[in-house]
């Protein structure tokens, strides 16, 4: 039997498969609304097989999003948007999932196909960038942050809250904090751009001490019976990896100590000096290490989208769930694909019956 295509339970929601679709941005939205195009997109890789979808990086405010064309949900009338994508999702047959992001330093930027760098300060579209300290990112993210007050660390906690009850009301069952990629969580978390000399920065504890909060403020709003969980770059590839790899170990024990019920593993992106190893699914032996040693159930993604290399990670318990972003993208039926690729005879998923009952026929008569 493939592991791949085995169930996978976490509190009371259980995936069809161990295969997941990540938090990849449309960059379509206006506004922070969602429109015709999402609801078509998250349609297709709903009903394309996969057993959780999780909905691009939502930001918890407007100067949360990586874009001006990024989704959002921090009033209501984006949360009836939502809605109608969470439907859509679960009408397929997958678990709704969603990720709720600010993006910090690396916010007020064009969209990838326009620049995919700062938006000019002068330019009416920009706003001002927050983050810990007043260190920019570099590269073509070069604008300096405005570095955080406690006043306003606190109203950006109380906007992942709000977010996470919209979430929730809007029907999602599965929620995901974006904790990494260089955005606002994993830069309090990073030397690299945190140099408060506050409760906020400094040691070990300090750094910790965002991530931890909002995951305890977010605990209190989300229900119990539903996976709360978080993506967080636990490496950064800067030469100090096993350093940084310790210590995320450490804050990934006291997220589970909270309440987390899974880490997506990723990478840092705290600096654009980073020199990543990129490979089939180079990271997965290091969720395996996270999940060791944490005690906590993981996934990962990229570079992980041949079927027999994401079949060997679920069958050699490095990962208990596969997140296949791009190639979802170019085929949203890939999991199908992969099915048929392993030889699945009976997975543990089936068609959406108006599609089976025509394969079925078509079967039927070139069996004839």
């Amino acid at each position: 039997m493939s592991a791949l295509f085995s169930p996978f339970q976490l509190k009371d929601v259980t995936l069809r498969n161990r295969i997941a679709i990540p938090p990849m941005c449309q960059y379509s939205a206006t506004d922070g609304f969602t429109n015709d195009w999402h609801e078509v997109h998250y349609t297709s890789l709903g009903r394309g097989g996969a057993g959780l979808v999780i909905v691009e990086a939502t930001g918890v405010a407007p100067e949360g999003r990586i874009t001006p064309r990024c989704l959002g949900l921090w009033n209501d009338a984006q949360a009836e948007g939502m809605a109608r994508i969470a439907k859509a999702i679960k009408a397929g047959g997958a678990v709704a999932g969603i990720q709720i992001a600010h993006a910090g330093r690396k916010a007020s930027a064009n969209i990838p196909w326009e620049g995919d760098d700062h938006i000019a300060e002068t330019d009416p579209r920009a706003w001002q960038i927050l983050s810990p300290s007043a260190s920019a990112f570099g590269a073509n993210l070069p604008r300096v942050p405005k570095a955080l007050s406690i006043e306003e660390i606190q109203r950006i906690k109380q906007n992942f809250v709000d977010a996470a009850r919209r979430a929730r009301d809007a029907g999602f069952e599965w929620l995901e904090l974006h904790f990494a990629h260089g955005y606002l969580a994993q830069s309090f978390f990073s030397t690299h751009a945190n140099q408060r000399t506050d409760t906020y920065g400094g040691d070990f504890e300090n750094r910790c001490r965002f991530l931890l909060e909002t995951l305890d403020a977010v605990r209190e709003v989300w229900p119990e019976n539903l996976p709360l969980t978080a993506r967080f770059g636990v490496i950064e590839y800067d030469g100090r990896d096993e350093e940084t790899l310790a210590e995320a170990i450490e804050l990934t024990k006291a997220f589970r100590e909270k309440g987390l019920d899974m880490l997506n593993v990723s990478v840092g992106f705290s600096t654009p000096e980073a020199k990543i190893p990129w490979g089939p699914g180079f990271l997965a032996p290091i969720a395996e290490r996270v999940k060791r040693e944490a005690q906590i159930p993981v996934a990962s993604s990229w570079c992980i989208d041949d079927p027999n290399i994401a079949e060997q990670t679920v069958a050699s318990q490095q990962l208990d769930l596969v997140m296949v972003g791009r190639a979802h993208l170019a085929n949203p039926n890939w999991t199908y694909q992969a099915a048929k690729a392993l030889a699945v005879q009976k997975p543990s998923w089936v068609l959406p019956a108006p599609y089976a009952h025509w394969l079925e026929r078509y079967q039927a008569s070139m069996a004839a």
